[in-house]
Parts: C-alpha cells; sequence; structure tokens
C-alpha cells in the first residue's frame, strides 16, 4: 500500500461509527510501525502470539495508554502469561479455558475483559462453542466472577458471500442479545468482536462493537 498508516486509519475511521472500537492487529508487525499507528491516534492492538507481544509490549512499555487485545487461538498453557499481558481476551472458546482462566485471574488479582468465541456455522478450522453448548454452559460461565464477560467474538467461515456473512454476523448479535435479556448477574453482552480487514463493513452493518484490522492498517504481512 502507498498511503502511510495514518492515511488508512482516517480513511477507515471516517468510514465506521465512532461507536466502533478499531482494534489495529499488529501481529508481525515490527514496533516502530505499532508506535506509528499510535501516533495516528490508535490505542487498541491486538496480537495472537504471546512471546512475540512481549518483546513488543516491553519495547513500548511508554505507551502507557495503549490497550492489548490478544485475539488469537489461546492454549491453557499460555493462559497465566496472557493475563499478565493483555487486558482483552477476545479468544475465550471453550469452558474449561473459561475455568482456568477465572483461577488465575484471582490469583494474579486481575478482572480481564472476557469475549466467548462462538461457531455460527460448522468449521473444522475455528475454534470455539456451538450456539447450544454456550447456551448449555452460561450458568457455570455465570459464576466465574473474577472474568469481566463482555460480549461475543465470531469469524465466518472461509468461503462465504457477503449475505451469509451477514447472516453469521447478525445471528451473533441476535444471540448476545438473548444472552443479555435472560438477566446474568456476571455475563454483560454489551460488546461483539465481529469484523476483519476483508469484512468488516458488513460486520458494522450488522451491530458490531469492536473491529479486528490487520491487513487493511498495515498491508500485506511478511
Amino acid at each position: 500500500m502507498s498511503s502511510s498508516i495514518s492515511e488508512r486509519i482516517s480513511k477507515i475511521r471516517s468510514s465506521i461509527p465512532s461507536s466502533v472500537r478499531l482494534i489495529a492487529v499488529s501481529k508481525t508487525i515490527p514496533a516502530e510501525i505499532i508506535r506509528s499507528a499510535y501516533a495516528a491516534g490508535i490505542r487498541d492492538f491486538g496480537e495472537s502470539r504471546i512471546q512475540e507481544a512481549a518483546s513488543k509490549q516491553a519495547e513500548l512499555q511508554d505507551l502507557s495508554d495503549i490497550t492489548w487485545h490478544f485475539i488469537g487461538h489461546l492454549q491453557s498453557n499460555k493462559a497465566k502469561k496472557a493475563l499478565e499481558q493483555f487486558q482483552w481476551i477476545h479468544s475465550v472458546d471453550n469452558l474449561q479455558l473459561a475455568e482456568r482462566l477465572n483461577h488465575l485471574a484471582l490469583q494474579l488479582g486481575v478482572n480481564p475483559q472476557i469475549c466467548l468465541q462462538v461457531k455460527i456455522l460448522p468449521d473444522p478450522n475455528k475454534s470455539g462453542w456451538t450456539v447450544p453448548q454456550l447456551l448449555a454452559d452460561l450458568p457455570v460461565i455465570n459464576q466465574y466472577k473474577n472474568l469481566q464477560i463482555q460480549g461475543l467474538m465470531t469469524i465466518p467461515p472461509l468461503g462465504l458471500d457477503e449475505a451469509e456473512i451477514f447472516n453469521v454476523f447478525n445471528t451473533t448479535r441476535n444471540l448476545a442479545k438473548t444472552i443479555r435479556e435472560q438477566d446474568w448477574s456476571h455475563i454483560k453482552m454489551q460488546h461483539l468482536s465481529m469484523g476483519m480487514s476483508g469484512d468488516y463493513q458488513i460486520a458494522v452493518q450488522a451491530g458490531t462493537t469492536m473491529v479486528r484490522l490487520g491487513t487493511i492498517l498495515f498491508g500485506d504481512r511478511p
């Protein structure tokens, strides 16, 4: 991409509502380029590898108002480090992981913001709860008082057309509404983490509150 990061950010910001949180997906992107995005106004950065993120976070620790979002598949043995390094975890995809994060959060004295990852359509390449599994597990999840359950995250399967992608996002939004109306004590469902570089405009139409954008901001990854 020939345009600058600040120009790309400005263009995207002008195309989405101000209420939608723009998370710059900075995996594989070096710290100095993250600094450029920060200078252009970005405060939310998404990473998917614990170790890679740690080195960049150390380089950027002077930027104290960055919010770090973990957006990759989280293995249980990396849960402690994820809680130490990230304020948000978007990819909590099963009950055992949620239970472990809740236990570790109490030990560490943190209250992470959590999105529960759901699979609206069958997809062997993605992890996450199916809708029936999630609904069945909610009474247990509601007991995890050390986690701030803020909403749902989803990624549509590859190969869908725009109408099918919209349906995935809209179904996720309706699921969050259904859960919210059940009035849980520790499950808020205020946020939807939906939409990446190729489909974020569809996600905005469907009512997302957070988009995770990498390629469209930073260009093709090395």
